[in-house]
């Protein structure tokens, strides 16, 4: 097991990121992983089954166990119980992957942004941080501004990175993003 100095939880103006549940998943599933438009721009597919839900929601509490990532469930203040959305921080020596999902019907709240921001002040206030980077696909813009308006800076664009299988099953073009201390 890796050791880690991420924190367990961290708690934002409105949010409380937390480690995963296994009785989350059919919150998960009710929420939008089955949601076809919250999976556009995913690395997955929508769900069909809450089993699959499920199969994801071991896997999260796997790698937060093992310490090769956080996967962050994110739950209102006022409710424990439903997660929202999540911000996984897969972790590298001195980087930080992020990628992040939200349920449809909070779009457009600031929600992502204030985790995000908070999450990267936490993580670069660490000795073994230098470097917190997300990637997006050319064409979507809402993710690209979530990470403009979180204070990241576009670096370039990789083309051939990700497969979204919702769009193509050849990998697209993804821009990268960065944050650095």
């Amino acid at each position: 097991m890796t050791t880690i100095s991420l924190p367990d939880e961290i708690r934002t103006q409105r949010l409380t990121l937390r480690a995963p549940r296994r009785s989350d998943a059919p919150a998960l599933f009710a929420a939008y992983t089955q949601d076809i438009d919250v999976a556009r721009y995913m690395t997955w597919r929508p769900h069909t089954q809450l089993a699959q839900t499920q199969g994801f929601i071991d896997y999260c509490i796997k790698a937060w166990d093992d310490g090769s990532c956080r996967p962050y469930l994110l739950v209102p203040h006022d409710n424990d119980d439903i997660p929202i959305g999540m911000l996984e921080a897969r972790l590298q020596p001195r980087t930080i992957d992020l990628g992040y999902v939200l349920q449809r019907k909070y779009w457009g709240e600031g929600l992502m942004p204030e985790a995000i921001v908070s999450f990267n002040q936490l993580a670069l206030a660490l000795p073994e941080y230098f470097r917190i980077q997300a990637t997006c696909d050319v064409d979507n813009v809402a993710s690209a501004r979530t990470l403009e308006k979180s204070g990241f800076l576009r670096e370039g664009r990789l083309e051939r990175h990700t497969v979204i299988p919702n769009l193509s099953a050849e990998p697209r073009p993804s821009f990268m993003y960065a944050r650095c201390r």
